[in-house]
């Protein structure tokens, strides 16, 4: 996070919640030209989530933002009766952060965000995975042993960057700095284009509003009675 500005630009992986939505307007905010990238794998909440990610991104709209790409990577013939393939059985607020565990999940978005950058001369590529995050595959020997086997395959280095990385979301939220949170979006259910106010990541981005001491924004289908 303390690299200058300059006009190359750095890939960012959105999944247009919170914690990416929050970077997207970090780097924006020092300067940096950002590709931002998503990837459509098939599941359940996509169709939401990539309509609510281009109204934040044309809301975010700058000459250093550059258009999203939105590349296309289905999974169905492999997670095949997984919850985030059929909406069935989706971890509910009661739920621990592992039962929301998509396996191999930061390894497949990557590899298909870094082929892109290799042929577009695109040398940094961000996520905004925090240091809650429990995963195997948000781990520092993950990105590092993974970025040592990109290069081997292409020849040259690909930096893989977690800006957030060692930072809690009570931190990351801190940095919003006037972004449209309104126009993130982290849900596993949704009701049409709502969050559905009921899942483990409902529960979680509210969490993260109380945690700062900030209105919440969202639109949920389903209020707690809490």
């Amino acid at each position: 996070m303390t690299s200058s500005p300059s006009q190359a630009p750095w890939g960012l992986l959105l999944s247009g919640g919170l914690d990416s939505g929050i970077l997207l307007g970090h780097l924006l905010g020092q300067g940096h030209h950002v590709q931002p990238f998503y990837v459509r794998s098939g599941l359940v909440w996509e169709e939401a989530e990539l309509a609510t990610l281009r109204r934040l991104l044309a809301a975010m709209r700058c000459p250093e933002l550059h258009p999203l790409v939105v590349f296309d990577e289905p999974l169905d013939d492999v997670y095949g009766q997984h919850w985030s393939m059929t909406g069935t059985s989706v971890p509910d607020a009661g739920t621990p952060d592992e039962a929301v565990y998509l396996p191999g999940r930061n390894l497949l978005l990557v590899l298909k965000a870094a082929v892109w950058c290799q042929l577009h001369d695109v040398r940094r590529l961000a996520l905004a995975p925090l240091e809650s995050n429990p995963f195997p595959d948000a781990t520092d020997q993950f990105f590092v042993e993974f970025a040592d086997l990109l290069e081997s395959a292409f020849g040259r280095r690909l930096e893989i960057l977690r800006p957030f990385a060692a930072m809690s979301k009570r931190e990351v939220m801190q940095l919003a700095n006037g972004s449209p949170l309104e126009l993130t979006f982290s849900c596993l259910a949704p009701v049409g284009e709502l969050h559905c106010g009921r899942c483990n990541k409902c529960a979680e981005r509210q969490a993260a509003f109380r945690e700062v001491a900030r209105d919440d924004p969202t639109e949920y289908a389903h209020t707690s009675s809490t």
